[in-house]
């Protein structure tokens, strides 16, 4: 008998811009689904929040009218669809839990139409233009794994993906995909500058959760100017699709309105963590420290 039981599976990545009709969005978002379902994609994974522009870039409480509970009316189009195309469904939602709680929310829904659950994005920005902190309730439910029709699978959003703590606890689950729904992009006043190392970086930090972790990492990033000239966020695209090794296997343009298929191997994680055996040599015994808020001097 094999070692090795798991299966290949696809996985696609929705890109889009946004408008501010989220029944636009929603179409948009159904029409990718359906070409990545056509393409062989069992998996697909939508950008972070994308019924809506991203509505962080400025605090104001008439937004939270966007939100829906989950679930909803948006997980149950999206679980008709999924049943339809025998397809998983990775959905960023902003999530009404109750009267003034709220959560930038995943779900994810099975190839039979049914809710398996959510994730609920554990770090919480608050920079210039994301304004997250305004609007979202920190994840309570920790970094969880889900046993999909086609594979186990975890999930972050966007700001957790600069955390390696975050990635290695949901690959610790035992995950053989790590998906980030995103809405990144570059300020107007910073892309002449420091445009070129942020995309970078971004993609950098990404690579290497998945080096660590021997895991395939899969990033979906939204497209397309929001807001005014002089005040507003140019969406850098790019999403990508990197290997166990770190190796781009897929990559999106930064402008331009696609879909990604990618195959992924679960074989590929085992050659890799068998040359890099990190999960073996963790000093699982000498990692108190990490949940210190700051170990030296103050």
């Amino acid at each position: 008998m094999p070692l090795i039981t798991e299966e290949k599976f696809r996985i696609g990545l929705v890109q889009t811009s946004c408008s501010k009709n989220s029944e636009e969005n929603l179409a948009k978002a159904q029409r990718g689904i359906r070409e990545a379902a056509a393409r062989g994609a069992q998996i697909v994974c939508l950008q972070e929040l994308f019924l809506s522009q991203y509505f962080c870039r400025e605090e104001n409480a008439e937004l939270f009218n966007l939100a829906e509970p989950i679930p909803g009316p948006s997980t149950s189009a999206l679980g008709d669809l999924a049943r339809e195309l025998k397809v998983v469904v990775v959905a960023s939602l902003f999530e009404r839990r109750a009267a003034g709680l709220y959560h930038n929310t995943a779900a994810m829904i099975d190839a039979d139409g049914s809710l398996l659950g959510i994730y609920r994005k554990m770090h919480i920005p608050d920079d210039p233009l994301y304004y997250e902190k305004f609007y979202f309730t920190p994840g309570d439910l920790g970094f969880l794994n889900f046993d999909t029709r086609y594979g186990r699978i975890a999930t972050l959003v966007c700001w957790d993906q600069w955390y390696p703590e975050a990635a290695r606890l949901a690959s610790l689950g035992g995950a053989n995909v790590l998906f980030y729904p995103t809405a990144i992009g570059w300020h107007p006043s910073e892309k002449a500058q420091y445009g070129k190392a942020q995309l970078e970086a971004w993609q950098t930090i990404q690579r290497s959760h998945a080096i660590a972790n021997g895991i395939y990492v899969a990033a979906v990033n939204r497209t397309g100017f929001e807001g005014p000239a002089e005040d507003g966020l140019e969406f850098w695209g790019s999403s990508f699709v990197t290997d166990p090794f770190g190796q781009v296997i897929a990559q999106a343009s930064q402008s331009n309105e696609e879909v990604l298929v990618v195959e992924c191997d679960p074989k590929r994680m085992e050659e890799v963590r068998r040359n890099w055996p990190f999960f073996r040599d963790r000093r699982i015994d000498a990692y108190s420290g990490i949940t210190n808020r700051w170990t030296g001097r103050a």
